[in-house]
């Protein structure tokens, strides 16, 4: 039997990455998956933006794990979309248990060439799109008698990561609604925690090295707070999705307002 077997799981940024990981981690594992993308073009961002395609081959890769899933293209920024993709896919699949609030975009620049709509948009995404993904599930999970939320943070969530001012600034904020939903909802027994990657092997994760070469040489002495305790560079996924599956699992189930870093010891430096 499956370490989240019969439950279903919401995951947000879906179509790839780290949130492809997570379906199919917790696919694995016998949780059947509503999952949402925007799998469009994305502005500002160095890096590919995920597609319809993408988020079709989670589909086709949950599906050949013998578990449904429903998938929906809409932005996380979007809160009457958002909640009418959770409400349409719990309908389908029955309740909701788990919430994976994982989209989120990064613009690598410092503090002079941030302009306002990539504050504007990250913002947005990684941290409204956070809310707008508990507010339109946390009902659900009530509903349904208790569940597990797991929201999607960062080594930047902890310690101010150079040149990512937005992005360390919503990834903080994440930290902050865990610990007040954390709060709120636990009397309706919903664990609410965050996970803390360092980089990761995804088109996202991967961007820094052109963007941050020129800035790190201008500032130097920054240099060393991007740098891993442990003798990596990057982790895989997978590696984030393992303990996803740990804090949606009944193995957690008396672990809550936690930040739980998988960084390598990045955040120690």
């Amino acid at each position: 039997m499956g370490r989240v077997e019969g439950k279903v799981a919401f995951i947000t940024g879906a179509a790839r990455g780290q949130g492809r990981s997570h379906a199919l981690r917790l696919a694995q594992e016998g949780a059947d998956i509503i999952a949402v993308d925007l799998a469009d073009h994305i502005p500002n961002i160095d890096y590919p933006s995920a597609t319809e395609e993408d988020l079709a081959e989670t589909v086709r890769q949950v599906e050949a794990l013998d578990r449904r899933i429903i998938a929906t293209k809409v932005d996380v920024r979007d809160r009457e979309a958002l909640r009418a993709a959770i409400d349409d896919g719990v309908a389908q699949l029955g309740k909701l248990d788990i919430v994976v609030a994982n989209a989120g975009i990064c613009v690598i620049a410092d503090w002079k060439g941030t302009s306002a709509e990539v504050w504007d948009q990250t913002i947005g995404t990684n941290l409204t799109g956070v809310w707008n993904t508990v507010q339109g599930t946390a009902q659900h999970l009530i509903d349904n008698g208790g569940g597990s939320i797991i929201m999607t943070s960062s080594a930047a969530g902890i310690k101010g990561l150079p040149f990512l001012s937005a992005y360390v600034s919503a990834k903080h904020g994440v930290v902050g609604l865990m610990r007040a939903y954390a709060t709120e909802l636990a009397e309706y027994n919903i664990r609410v925690n965050t996970i803390h990657p360092t980089g990761v092997n995804t088109p996202m994760g991967t961007l820094g090295g052109d963007a941050f070469g020129p800035l790190l040489e201008a500032h130097p002495k920054l240099g060393g707070m991007l740098a891993n305790l442990l003798p990596i560079e990057i982790t895989e996924p997978v590696d984030q999705s393992n303990a996803v599956l740990f804090l949606a699992s009944d193995e957690s189930r008396y672990v809550t307002s936690l930040e739980l870093t998988v960084d390598a010891g990045n955040t120690q430096f």
